[in-house]
């Protein structure tokens, strides 16, 4: 899974744009993937601060992360994975 795979997952779940960036930066309360010096960074950015949740060495790992924590959030708001009932069919598109 890439950036753009990823987009279309998060897409097509609904979840709303302002939940993450796939472009880094520091945008309020949202789930972060960055390369930054050859490295994949994933973070949560709150009030331009940065709290790392991991770092990877290849973009397929960082975005596997950044899925995990939005489901996370799923799971907590809706007592189910949403994310991974639905994108299951969708990888299989791809």
């Amino acid at each position: 899974m890439n950036r753009k795979k990823l987009e279309k997952i998060l897409s097509m779940n609904n979840i709303s744009k302002d939940l993450y960036s796939l472009n880094g930066g520091l945008p309020n309360e949202a789930y972060c993937i960055e390369n930054v010096a050859n490295k994949w960074q994933v973070y949560y950015s709150e009030r331009g601060k940065k709290t790392i949740i991991g770092y990877f060495e290849n973009e397929e790992e960082a975005c596997k992360c950044l899925l995990n924590e939005i489901n996370k959030i799923s799971k907590a708001t809706y007592n189910e994975n949403i994310i991974r009932n639905k994108s299951h069919h969708l990888r299989e598109d791809l």
